[in-house]
């Protein structure tokens, strides 16, 4: 494979303060102790946390023609990211955020929508998007052009390919599932937030949603619990739940996006599957000590030492 790691779909770029107590009134000004800036997204944070921890990664997706998107298409390369397959183009707006955080670690934002819905995978692009040991997307329900069936047909050729198909989504309710069910056939892990599998099924019990997705097609579910871990559920009937590392949250903004690329991580490395949930959960809980995705992910070694070493509640 010429990538370990292919990540498609939603590519965003983040000004973030903190802390963040409330919007002064009239033309006021408050002060805030911290500003940055950060590619996000749930492709984004995932190819730039999975580059840092050493896996060759492709970025796919696309920004506009405007000072945020030039920052996003240098940040990824400054990480050694290949951005040969982002699309840039006159007319689009880079998907962008305003990110206020507070103290406890929420992030109330303002987002703008932007070239997420814009980009397109043609056939002359396929050959290389494929070409990964995982190939993930971050972000169906944003994705207008892609969700209307060309990310399905992605995922059949990633795996006829010999990929491992990774999916994480952006879902509100259940006007969302018929994007995402569009490709779960082709889907070897499932990676919502609890709160995103909940709104796409109806249903609150964790077993009942993985069996629901699992009847769509899906291979497994991997269920991210924010403060209480994760959720494992294969086909086979394997299932367990990993709780989260305790730690001190600065901002939650990324964390199931940076649990994706950890995930991918362990999957390139050969980890058993409680290992490989392990260290998803570990990518998550660093990005989380740190102001903006993938603040906090240093590299491999650093994750893994972590992992080890660091207590869970």
């Amino acid at each position: 494979m010429r990538y370990d790691y292919a990540s498609i779909g939603f590519y965003t770029y983040d000004c973030l303060g903190w802390p963040f107590t409330e919007v002064p009134p009239g033309g006021g000004t408050n002060f805030i102790e911290e500003l940055t800036l950060a590619v996000s997204g749930a492709a984004g944070t995932a190819s730039i946390a999975a580059a840092k921890m050493g896996l060759k990664t492709l970025a796919v997706g696309g920004v506009g023609t405007d000072l945020m998107g030039d920052w996003v298409l240098q940040r990824l390369a400054h990480f050694d990211v290949d951005i040969s397959t982002m699309q840039q183009q006159p007319g689009w707006k880079t998907s962008s955020s305003i990110v206020t955080t507070r103290r406890d670690g929420s992030r109330p934002a303002l987002h703008m929508k932007g070239a997420t819905a814009d980009f397109y995978v043609d056939d002359a692009m396929m050959e290389q998007v494929i070409d990964a040991a995982v190939v993930h997307i971050g972000g169906i329900g944003l994705m207008k052009k892609m969700d209307t069936g060309r990310n399905a047909e992605l995922m059949r050729q990633a795996k006829l390919n010999g990929a491992v198909t990774t999916v994480d989504i952006f879902a509100g309710s259940k006007d969302d599932m018929p994007a995402v069910a569009m490709v779960l056939p082709h889907t070897d892990y499932f990676m919502p937030s609890i709160e995103e599998a909940e709104a796409l099924t109806g249903l609150t019990d964790r077993a009942d949603m993985a069996r629901y997705f699992i009847d769509c097609g899906v291979v497994c579910c991997v269920f991210t619990l924010g403060g209480e871990g994760a959720y494992y559920h294969h086909r086979d009937g394997t299932k367990f739940k990993v709780p989260a590392f305790d730690i001190a949250v600065k901002c939650t903004c990324g964390c199931g996006d940076a649990f994706n690329a950890g995930f991918a991580v362990g999957i390139n490395r050969g980890f058993d599957p409680e290992t490989t949930v392990r260290f998803a959960q570990a990518t998550s809980a660093l990005n989380a000590t740190g102001l903006g995705s993938q603040a906090g992910v240093e590299s491999f070694e650093h994750t893994l030492n972590f992992m080890k070493g660091t207590k869970t509640k």
